[in-house]
């Protein structure tokens, strides 16, 4: 039977990315309330009206489905193909940490070096997690 173990990094990061999504509509609708924009400067898109503040959550959603879906690919490809190593599977959750640490930053005080090293460590960490899958797989 497979290790699940590499998939529960999977589940932990779909969750994150389901509440960064739940937070989109939460500042978007308080700062149509606030009358700081209105709901039209979302008709196609994000209007140049649309403060940093509202456009934030949405960026940090869109940047958890880009590099991410490495991630799961490759978390899948373990399960399924190879089994993980504890290396793998600690490799996961680290990746996973980075990940929402990256997110916190991004959403909060949105420091770019700061968000940038986690990115540039978690891209690192991801690289590794392929190699090793790699490695595994051609052996």
């Amino acid at each position: 039977m497979n290790n699940p173990s590499i998939l529960y990094p999977v589940f932990a990061l779909a969750a994150w990315t389901g509440l960064v999504l739940l937070l989109i509509p939460f500042v978007r609708i308080r700062a149509v309330k606030r009358r700081e924009i209105r709901g039209a400067d979302f008709k196609v898109g994000e209007s140049a009206a649309v403060p940093d503040a509202v456009r934030i959550p949405n960026r940090n959603y869109m940047n958890l489905l880009e590099l991410p879906v490495l991630f799961y690919v490759v978390c899948l490809l373990c399960y399924v193909a190879t089994p993980p190593s504890p290396t793998m599977i600690c490799l996961a959750w680290t990746y996973v940490a980075l990940r929402v640490v990256h997110s916190v930053v991004h959403l909060t005080y949105n420091h770019v070096i700061h968000r940038l090293v986690l990115f540039a460590v978690s891209n690192g960490v991801l690289t590794v997690l392929w190699v090793l899958a790699a490695t595994r797989l051609v052996r």
